[in-house]
């Protein structure tokens, strides 16, 4: 999917990225999260999701006087990263956010095979997650042991069409929706929806 500024959104003649408003922002830098044990934590991000660990940062803190922390990146393909604090005793579990839902969630692209690598090391350790088919997207989502939500999301071929459709009526639809018409504006969802859950347990309702 695609996330529009302000302002019109007009379609205009040449493809749908010449067509987006620029924000001067290029590209994630690094969204960051506190864990337990960087280890526990490596071991998910590194081995099972496959980001490479690429810094690790041992600080003070400027803010809170005595507190020390290990801060860690893994890299993305383009160069941006997750990060992760570990914090010092005794503010080791101060700033830990924990388990939320599966709205709250980081996603990263990927590709069909990247997706299935990661399924099948996930696998062959048991670790809990499920597999959905939005429609405009296929994703995986998977829980790290500190509780942050990560989506690993697969465009689907004809993503271009999508993209151009949302973007001529990204505001006409969001004022639709809050003026309290809810109708489903996503054509692409398969009929026959289903959610997949790994290790296999009972079918849940979909959302």
């Amino acid at each position: 999917m695609i996330h529009t500024r302000g302002g019109t959104n007009k379609m205009t003649q040449g493809t749908t990225e010449d067509a987006r408003p620029k924000a001067g922002l290029s590209r994630l830098h690094h969204a960051a999260t506190s864990v337990l044990d960087q280890e526990v934590n490596r071991h998910f991000i590194e081995d099972l999701i496959g980001l490479p660990l690429v810094a690790t940062w041992c600080e003070e803190s400027a803010t809170t006087p005595g507190m020390t922390f290990c801060h860690t990146f893994y890299q993305l393909d383009d160069c941006s990263a997750l990060a992760f604090f570990q914090m010092g005793r005794p503010h080791d579990r101060e700033y830990l956010v924990g388990k939320t839902n599966r709205y709250n969630h980081v996603a990263l692209n990927s590709t069909e095979e990247s997706m299935q690598a990661i399924h099948e090391r996930l696998l062959a350790e048991d670790y809990p997650h499920m597999i959905q088919d939005h429609g405009y997207v296929k994703s995986l989502y998977v829980t790290s042991p500190d509780g942050l939500e990560v989506e690993i999301a697969v465009d689907p071929p004809f993503v271009e069409e999508i993209r151009a459709k949302r973007l001529s009526d990204a505001r006409t639809e969001l004022s639709r929706w809050l003026a309290g018409d809810h109708a489903t504006n996503n054509d692409w969802r398969p009929q026959s929806h289903s959610v997949a859950h790994y290790p296999k347990r009972p079918a849940e309702p979909n959302a």
